[in-house]
């Protein structure tokens, strides 16, 4: 009998760290989809720095997002989204969680393809709707009929999102079981 100890394996959160290394874990899908609350938790997992990109945008605007669309519209406040994009995908590791427009944008999306590994929390439309309508302040979907709105998004957006590294299904289930699976996810991929 050896002296020796074996080691003990790796937990899953370990794991999902060495995979990523010094890239970027960054959230995208839509509104609704758990980006920050799962982005949130993961990143305490990991022990690593949490930057939601919509605060960030907020922050340094000194604006809603809501205001800096009604100000300058969709096309001058995706300007200023890839520019902070581009800011948070300097070496990390960190956790970001993106607008559901962002990955949207080819320029961002080339940004998060460099410098991060990519997963998309899809959801089903119902899910999103029960979530997204509980709040105001959601400037696309100042519609007439705003669950159409969103269906309309999922279908020219979801095709988009279908390019991140990883997919995990967000559903009714406590944020910690996404989170656990983004993480096993992760822990899975080759860094």
């Amino acid at each position: 009998m050896s002296d020796l100890v074996e080691p003990k394996a790796a937990t899953l959160a370990e794991r999902a760290k060495a995979a990523l290394g010094r890239r970027n874990l960054v959230f995208v899908g839509l509104m609704g989809a758990g980006k920050s609350a799962v982005g949130r938790m993961v990143a305490s997992t990991l022990n690593i720095p949490f930057i939601d990109s919509d605060h960030e945008i907020e922050r340094v605007s000194r604006m809603t997002i809501s205001e800096l669309f009604a100000a300058y519209g969709e096309t001058e406040f995706r300007a200023l989204e890839t520019r902070v994009i581009r800011r948070l995908m300097r070496p990390g590791p960190r956790v970001v969680s993106t607008g559901g427009g962002a990955y949207i944008n080819e320029d961002s999306r080339r940004l998060i393809k460099k410098n991060g590994v990519s997963v998309w929390l899809d959801a089903d439309l119902d899910v999103l709707w029960e979530r997204v309508s509980k709040r105001d302040g959601r400037p696309l979907l100042k519609t007439e009929n705003p669950k159409q709105t969103l269906e309309n998004l999922m279908h020219i957006r979801y095709p988009i999102y279908a390019e991140a590294d990883l997919r995990v299904k967000t559903r009714d289930v406590r944020k910690d079981v996404i989170a656990d699976e983004v993480l096993a996810a992760l822990a899975a991929t080759k860094g």
